[in-house]
């Protein structure tokens, strides 16, 4: 979460201050007072998990439905928010003083009055008391303040904004006019309903995103994330530039139990940030990396920062889906920063660490292949034994599959006992050796069997992601409470007591701290619960579409600049996931219609990806970015040139939304077969790579600069050939809408469909016409397919007329309407693969490699001669 502030107060503090007062709020005071917060936080640990298990409908007792949840939810948020975050700056940190415990108490109040009266008010929709509008005003006023405190002004000042709108909506120009608002319709809205604060993405920071940051704050109290620092470096810290690359690497671990920027920049750039000091890095180069490492890690699936759940509801495809769609384009671009990394090294002729014990190449490369050999095997004795299992046992399955990963849980503890329990080394020591590799790796294989029991839950058994989370969890606390005993069991110790109980208090710190790990998600989805309330409210997402198509003129790379900037501008101020909400509900719809409307049809997924990530990079973006300052906190370096030069890194990951929203398949949309997804992977990488060698102005050697404009023609083709195929063979041609039926039966499932179409748009009443895209799903008959969109139509001559499109379809999302006409249906043509013009691109590259390496050979001759 990101808090703003000015560059003075946040240059004055330390990196864990500024984590602090971000993740788990600024107050921890002693006393009676810090074990009520304690007991809240672990309250609100324990109902979640209560909520995300089994148990209530097994027990038949305290079942609550989505809206009775989500209210409970934001109630723990709420008093925690103005008992954990002080108001201001010279507010007492030690204590909570009595104003804040009545707004605490008020406020919770204000969010548990939709549990606490849910029946009156499912018997009154629309025709709030009295008490129902005096909660909702109070409770609005105060979510404003809780979000002022726990995530700087920005989003106050956001939803104030648009509160604002909603009311003087009669007032304003005629382009951004609207109805208005009563004071009854809105506070309904914002309120009394599932339309506004306690809408979607509030349910989904209570279904799925508290488990999996309470998730990661186990993994991390259990050592986890130590555990993949020390990882890193053993495995990449003698490389040159190692503690950067190795920096990259644990990041990106870290990244994937963690949602939050400053949390990850401060587990592992206080360790990291040093060391890259140590061996050449300025402290500015060094704090960026860390930074650029750091925020990627909110694009990692599984978690993202929270939003990979909110994408899955908005877009309405399934959690899975956004994990394969995002997958890859995280991938290419952390390999992208780890290539940064070593141009860096390169161009300041930078070493790594030394190693207790130097290796060969052949025993590095036997190694290597023995340990990628043992992950394949492990994994299809994962995947095929507990398949088996399933066949013999039938529904004993699961207790089967409980008791053997007992007996490995067992054994590993076993196993890793026989080495010593991994210290951080002080990154200011005057000498610094790398760990061994081997020794270090086995000391943390059990932290390995949650995130196989959560990816198992997820992937194979294809739980729901709060179930599988759940599952994830429960095993974490049981390594948690017997990591220790065990240990010490296998070692000869015999007295278990001491380390049991350290055990379960590092469970109570672990629930604590996930809890207050939630506070600012849980206030930021309520908080910009109400700009979505606005949007549904008042239409301003129509005044955001033609605002946007006026300033661009009607191009649409000029539109996609332009809600870029929009993005990255919003997100200055705000946190990734309240970013997100309020970019998605603003912006995701103007690219989808000028897109539409342009020709252009883009999925969904595309579309909400490619906000996100221009959301994203406020975390790093001067002057607001609190990365940069938690980074720089540690670096000593000016925190806008750290942010500055943070921002040359993540140019890399700005590219990425462009390319594909036209090439989708680097998010594996369109993927014919095995060889077409190594061909796209492959290709994607290798052009993120030689963008990274143009923008750095280094390949071999420096590169002149016609070999700079070589690289970037090599890497546009690589990434987008289909821009020049399509000026040599026209993409698809346009068959009559009276065979829709037969394109629909010929598509395979999964596929999209192509409709030219055209009708009255409902708000402005002009005529519209617009190309979309759907994803076909499910169905035996191309009727049932069609349905499957959220579409039904009827042949009408020569038309074919939409005769209905159901509510919050994907059909509905991209903008088709009752009554409108199919004019014609795109069919690919058959034409050559586009990929054969990577051919002449490799060509190209060829010739650059050519160049540059009779240069540097040249470099190396003359420095022989001069020695």
């Amino acid at each position: 979460m990101d808090k703003t502030g000015s560059p003075n107060e946040l240059t004055g503090r330390t990196a864990h201050d500024i984590a602090a007062e971000v993740d788990t709020g600024a107050r921890h005071p002693v006393g009676s007072t810090g074990r009520v917060l304690m007991l809240t936080a672990l309250a609100w640990s324990l109902f979640q998990l209560w909520y995300a298990s089994p148990l209530p409908f097994m027990l038949n007792f305290f079942i609550l439905n989505d809206t009775e949840a989500r209210s409970i939810h934001l109630a723990f948020a709420v008093f925690l928010a103005f008992t954990a975050y002080p108001a201001f700056k010279r507010s007492p940190r030690g204590h909570v003083p009595l104003q804040d415990w009545a707004m605490a108490l008020i406020g919770a109040f204000c969010a548990g009055y939709l549990f606490l009266f849910y029946r009156d008010l499912a018997q009154r929709p629309g025709l709030p008391t009295d008490l129902d509008l005096v909660v909702a005003v109070v409770g609005l006023v105060l979510l404003l303040e809780a979000a002022r405190r726990t995530l700087g002004p920005a989003l106050s000042i956001v939803a104030l904004v648009f509160i604002t709108y909603t009311f003087a909506g009669p007032y304003l120009p005629a382009m951004m006019s609207h109805g208005g608002a009563s004071i009854s319709r809105a506070m309904s809205q914002y309120w009394l309903t599932t339309e506004g604060v306690f809408g979607v993405a509030l349910g989904v920071s209570s279904s799925f995103v508290f488990l999996f940051v309470l998730f990661g704050a186990l993994l991390e109290v259990a050592g986890a994330g130590n555990y993949f620092i020390k990882l890193s470096f053993a495995l990449l810290g003698h490389l040159r530039g190692g503690p950067a690359k190795a920096a990259v690497v644990s990041s990106g671990a870290t990244g994937l139990i963690s949602g939050s920027s400053i949390a990850n920049v401060v587990t592992t750039g206080t360790f990291t940030i040093p060391l890259m000091k140590r061996v050449g890095y300025s402290p500015e180069k060094a704090g960026a990396v860390e930074v650029a490492a750091s925020v990627n890690g909110q694009i990692m699936p599984p978690v993202m920062g929270a939003a990979a759940f909110l994408i899955a509801e908005y877009v309405g495809i399934s959690y899975l889906e956004v994990v394969k769609h995002a997958f890859l384009p995280a991938i290419i671009t952390y390999l992208a920063l780890f290539y940064i990394v070593h141009i860096e090294a390169l161009k300041a002729n930078l070493q790594g660490l030394p190693r207790p014990h130097e290796r060969t190449r052949i025993q590095g490369l036997v190694s290597f292949g023995m340990t990628l050999s043992g992950i394949i095997i492990l994994a299809g004795m994962v995947y095929y034994g507990i398949g088996w299992t399933k066949q013999v046992f039938g529904d004993a399955a699961t207790w089967a599959i409980a008791i053997v990963g007992a007996a490995v849980y067992i054994a590993l503890m076993a196993y890793r006992a026989r080495f010593p329990d991994l210290e951080l080394d002080d990154p200011d020591a005057e000498v610094v050796s790398l760990p061994e590799a081997g020794p270090t790796a086995k000391t943390g294989l059990h932290f390995l069997l949650p995130v196989v029991v959560l990816v198992w839950c997820l992937m194979v058994e294809r739980f729901s992601p709060g179930l599988s989370a759940f599952y994830g969890t429960v095993v974490m606390i049981l390594i948690l409470v017997t990591q220790r005993p065990l240990t010490q069991f296998f070692r000869g110790e015999r007295r278990l007591a001491a380390p049991f109980l350290h055990g379960c208090r590092e469970l109570l710190e672990g629930l604590v701290t996930g809890a207050r790990n939630m506070i600012g998600i849980g206030i930021a989805t309520a908080a910009a619960g109400i700009v979505v309330g606005t949007v549904s409210l008042t239409g301003v997402g129509l005044v955001m579409t033609e605002l946007v198509n006026f300033l661009s003129g009607g191009y649409l790379m000029v539109m996609l600049l332009l809600t870029a900037f929009i993005c990255l501008i919003l997100g200055m101020g705000l946190p990734t996931t309240a970013n997100y909400i309020v970019v998605a509900t603003l912006m995701a719809p103007v690219v989808v219609e000028l897109a539409a409307q342009n020709g252009l049809a883009v999925p969904l997924v595309a579309v909400h990806l490619f906000v996100f990530y221009f959301g994203l990079m406020a975390d790093v973006t001067p002057p607001v970015g609190l990365a940069s300052f938690a980074a720089s906190a540690v670096s000593g370096a000016d925190p806008i040139r750290t942010g500055v030069q943070a921002f040359r890194y993540e140019v890399r990951t700005a590219l990425l939304p462009f390319i594909f929203i036209f090439n989708t398949q680097l998010l594996l949309i369109g993927i014919d077969n095995s060889a077409h997804l190594v061909l796209t992977v492959v290709s994607a990488l290798a052009a993120m790579l030689l963008f990274v060698a143009a923008t750095q102005n280094y390949f071999l050697v420096r590169s002149r600069w016609y070999e700079t404009v070589a690289l970037f023609l090599i890497c546009f083709t690589l990434f987008r050939p289909g821009f020049w195929m399509d000026m040599l063979y026209p993409p698809f041609e346009v068959v009559p809408p009276s065979r829709l039926e037969q394109v629909v039966e010929a598509t395979p499932p999964g596929d999209f469909l192509r409709l030219r179409a055209t009708g009255q748009d409902f708000f402005t009443g002009r005529d519209v016409n617009k190309t979309v895209q759907l994803q076909l799903r499910g169905g035996d008959t191309p009727a049932e397919r069609l349905r499957s969109t959220g579409l039904t139509t009827m042949v009408q001559g020569d038309e074919v007329a939409i005769m209905s499109v159901d509510f919050g379809s994907e059909a509905a999302a991209v903008g088709l309407d009752f009554g409108w006409t199919i004019q014609g249906i795109e069919v690919p043509t058959d034409r050559p693969a586009k990929e054969w013009l990577f051919l002449p691109a490799l060509a190209l590259l060829g010739l650059v490699v050519a160049l540059q390496w009779r240069r540097r050979e040249s470099a190396v001759r003359r420095e022989a001669s001069a020695v």
